[in-house]
């Protein structure tokens, strides 16, 4: 397969250009490797001039009979627009193969959320007793109390706190930086990990400015987060699949259920779209369901 050149250049171009973060970029060489195994499996060797929207519907058609879901499906389509865009306007290629291709539909897939008692639960399950007790209250806070990405958590800096005002900098998706509000409880506890238990860590060269240390003194690893979360849902007997995300729906729905402007989530989300945000107002219309069922004479 003679595609080497051209999908190293496709990497630097969403390094560089699009300021894409190193998951994202995976991701995208990800989807590019799916298409290769699929020609590999027809022992076949196509220049990328040659291949067509057919190869390319065969293709769907294949990851489809693997018994791939369809969203995965509309991930790896978005992944080869995006080459073969970027192939387009090198000159590499004179016709865009993937301009026609459409992405399977989606069922719209509501998030699963905590509720305020759950989140309790949580937090209060964490043992603040021990070395890394104070910390991982933080972090189940701030994740809450703000809605961050899990990334958006490991990344946050010291230098990024603005307590005075009671708003925290974060970087995003697309190196996107935004201001969202923090709630008193999670600069307390912030302020009590940073200024009583963080100072007497070892702290290793080049994260000194990083927010939450492992106890190596390095950035906590995003794993980390996901395994914390994971502890306290088996401490607490929470019969729910619950990953660092379901704080960031939780906070999400929390505010629209509280009459929260649906733009004003959008900004504190980090969202592009208003669309994304949206999926959030379910639990309204869930609400206003039961109303007309139980109070309608016609329901």
């Amino acid at each position: 397969m003679l595609w080497p050149s051209y999908i190293k250049g496709f990497k630097s171009y969403l390094k560089l250009e699009r300021s894409l973060s190193a998951n994202s970029i995976a991701a995208y060489l990800n989807d590019i490797d799916k298409l290769i195994q699929y020609f590999q499996s027809l022992n076949e060797e196509p220049k990328l001039t040659d291949i067509n929207i057919t190869d390319l519907k065969s293709f769907i058609s294949w990851l489809n009979e693997l018994g791939m879901l369809a969203s995965t499906q509309a991930r790896v389509i978005s992944g080869l627009k995006a080459f073969f865009s970027y192939l387009f306007l090198e000159d590499v290629i004179s016709n865009d193969p993937t301009a026609l291709l459409e992405a399977p539909k989606l069922s719209r897939k509501l998030p699963d959320t905590l509720n305020i008692y759950e989140i309790n639960e949580l937090i209060n399950a964490i043992d603040a007793s021990k070395p890394e007790g104070m910390r991982n209250k933080a972090i189940m806070e701030v994740l809450y109390g703000c809605g961050l990405r899990v990334t958006e958590l490991t990344e946050l800096r010291i230098s990024s706190l603005f307590p005075q005002i009671e708003f925290i900098k974060v970087i995003g998706k697309g190196n996107k930086e935004r201001l969202v509000p923090i709630g008193g409880v999670a600069l307390k506890l912030l302020d009590i990990y940073i200024n009583e238990v963080r100072v007497h860590t070892n702290i290793k060269k080049g994260h000194e400015d990083f927010i939450f240390l492992n106890r190596f003194g390095a950035k906590l690893s995003r794993i980390s987060i996901f395994n914390l979360i994971k502890s306290l849902a088996l401490t607490t007997g929470l019969k729910k699949t619950i990953s660092p995300h379901t704080l960031r729906h939780s906070f999400a729905t929390h505010l629209i259920e509280g009459g929260a402007d649906l733009r004003a989530v959008q900004e504190m989300l980090g969202h592009s779209s208003i669309t994304t945000t949206e999926i959030y107002t379910h639990i309204d219309r869930d609400y206003l369901r039961e109303v007309i069922t139980q109070f309608h004479p016609r329901s």
